[in-house]
């Protein structure tokens, strides 16, 4: 069955009055972990394999600060003029899709840039032909009704009242119509986009929110969210190591390439790609700190691509892997067991390609060189060895 199309609208036109002072801007464009509100929230939807065509509705005269506070992500977003309303923005933002109407679509406050896949992910699954969807989360506050004179007159029962949150999704058509119908009665006096869907007999589907998905309406929300961005930044205890091994035979040549670096020999590493046994060493290792696999589940040696390859394109690639996942790599270190050639006049030439390699600083990175003390086919010349350990600071808690 083919995936439904869906389009997300990220509403960003409102002026933040309750945020503090007016000269710091509108809120969806002040910092938090050193980047835009709005950029944060962008960019979690551009990243969802569901959500194709994003558009975002701002402020008539805040072009030149949005294209400043979100940088290249403008230019992978379809940009709207909003209106007065938040209703009349995201009317504006579904005017612009109606030319290729999605399947589906999902509207959300750029000022929640704590949203995450999963949440985007249980909404979309919520949306059928007829249905919207709406992430919520159920009301733990006991609640108060309040007398004309500021006395408590009620307490008022929680049970089966839940918090709403963006983004809330519907089918296109449907939801279209019904902005349409409402402008047309001029009603413009809802609160969301689930308030719309329900006057216009649109079904609402409640799905599981999240805690972390708030709303940044007060100078405190934004302090907050920049103080926990921060801290996130800043805090990596799930330390991982990994480890490699690789071991090449000599065959007739005049080099050895050793960590990206050509050495002068009367023999060369026989392998499928350029044999270098200390960076498919270093490979492994990294690929082996986030389960990854190992170099020959990426570069598998069948693959006549890789047939003379350099080897610093498999390092890279654990790099970008490792680095996806949010890892930082803390160290390198490589074991090199050879009778020969000697690595001390080369060593700092390996340094700098394994620096630049890992974008890293030269004292995290160690090579090493040792004989085998004539045992063994290495003691016997026949071949050249590698040991690697790579270390990798990941983002969260370790498992109790």
């Amino acid at each position: 069955m083919q995936k439904p199309k869906v389009a997300a609208i990220i509403v960003a036109a409102g002026r933040g009055e309750r945020a503090g002072d007016p000269q710091e801007g509108p809120k969806q464009y002040r910092r938090i972990g050193g980047k835009a509100i709005l950029a944060h929230t962008l960019e979690t939807f551009l990243a969802h394999s569901e959500i194709g065509t994003v558009v975002v509705a701002i402020h008539k005269h805040d072009e030149s600060l949005f294209r400043e506070a979100v940088g290249a992500l403008a230019e992978r977003v379809t940009v709207v003029t909003g209106g007065a309303t938040r209703q009349a923005s995201t009317s504006n933002a579904m005017q612009a899709l109606a030319a290729d109407p999605p399947d589906a679509v999902l509207v959300h406050d750029g000022v929640r840039p704590f949203v995450d896949a999963g949440l985007i992910s249980r909404v979309i699954a919520g949306i059928d032909g007829e249905t919207g969807s709406l992430p919520s989360l159920p009301v733990s506050d006991t609640l108060k009704e309040a007398a004309p004179d500021g006395l408590v007159a009620r307490t008022v029962s929680r049970t089966g009242l839940f918090g709403a949150q963006t983004p809330q999704g519907f089918p296109f058509a449907a939801f279209h119509a019904a902005h349409a119908r409402a402008a047309a009665q001029g009603r413009d006096d809802f609160t969301d986009d689930a308030a719309i869907a329900e006057w216009a007999g649109i079904p609402v589907r409640l799905v599981e929110g999240s805690p972390d998905n708030v709303k940044l309406t007060w100078a405190r929300d934004i302090a907050n969210a920049d103080t926990k961005l921060r801290i996130d930044a800043t805090m990596f205890p799930d330390i991982r190591t990994g480890n490699g091994y690789d071991v090449h035979s000599f065959e007739p040549g005049d080099a050895v390439v050793l960590c990206g670096v050509a050495i002068p020999h009367d023999r060369k590493l026989s392998g499928h790609s350029d044999a270098d046994v200390g960076l498919h060493a270093l490979t492994d290792a990294l690929l082996a700190t986030c389960g990854a696999g190992d170099i020959g589940t990426h570069f598998p040696p069948s693959d006549p691509q890789w047939k003379g390859a350099a080897s610093h394109i498999f390092v890279e690639e654990a790099v970008r892997i490792v680095r996806a996942r949010k890892g930082r790599i803390a160290n390198a270190d490589i074991t090199l067991i050879c009778e020969a050639p000697r690595i001390g006049p080369f060593r700092q030439a390996m340094t700098d390609a394994l620096v630049a390699m890992l974008g890293i600083s030269p004292d995290r990175v160690s090579i090493k060189a040792t004989t085998n003390e004539k045992l063994g086919f290495v003691g016997r010349g026949e071949g050249i060895a590698a040991i690697a350990t790579a270390t990798v600071a990941f983002p969260g808690v370790l498992p109790e």
